[in-house]
């Protein structure tokens, strides 16, 4: 996989029309994406669709990326995990909570081959999320890796909206400040 400094010169070219730089920010990212959509749609043939729309939208909107503002990658998943959500409501797909089990598990021990691949800022992310207490750990692996919504949040841990909205944000902060950002 390629840098950060890397996929941020890559949007940029992307921005002005550059389809040789299209193509690599695809052959770069396409397989992290993907998993992130198929995580959430678990059906190849939606993944595909919203994979191929993602990128669209990418290409479309790689004018407006802001690298003070999120990673390459984290604004490209966002993409893809918006569009994935966005199937699964207009869809009326299995709706996320309905598989609570399996996404707990997701969230909470990543895929033994996936821990091979990770980057070094990957596997430092996981060290901060790690460093939170274990509540605040899945609350924000639930939120922000799987999707589920601050009402679902509520519901999971049986607090207000608001409570799961300010314990989202200390627990951002905490890992913002361990990154040393």
């Amino acid at each position: 996989m390629l840098t950060p400094p890397e996929l941020v010169w890559l949007i940029a070219a992307v921005a002005k029309g550059d389809e040789e730089a299209f193509e690599r920010l695809y052959a770069a990212t396409r397989a992290k994406l993907y998993g992130v959509v198929l995580r959430i749609l678990r059906r190849q043939d939606l993944a595909e669709e919203v994979i191929q729309d993602t990128y669209v939208r990418i290409w479309n909107g790689a004018g407006q990326f802001d690298p003070a503002r999120a990673s390459p990658i984290t604004w490209m998943a966002s993409i893809a995990r918006n569009r994935a959500i966005d199937i699964v409501r207009r869809k009326g797909e299995s709706a996320i909570e309905e598989e609570q089990g399996a996404l707990e598990a997701t969230a909470e021990t990543p895929d033994p081959l996936a821990r091979r691949d990770m980057t070094e800022e990957l596997k430092r992310l996981l060290e901060c999320i790690g460093r939170l207490e274990p509540d605040r750990q899945r609350l924000v692996l639930l939120a922000y890796y799987n999707g589920w919504s601050r009402e679902q949040l509520a519901a999971k841990f049986e607090a207000p909206v608001n409570t799961i909205k300010t314990w989202l944000r200390r627990s951002l902060l905490d890992i913002r400040e361990c990154l040393g950002l």
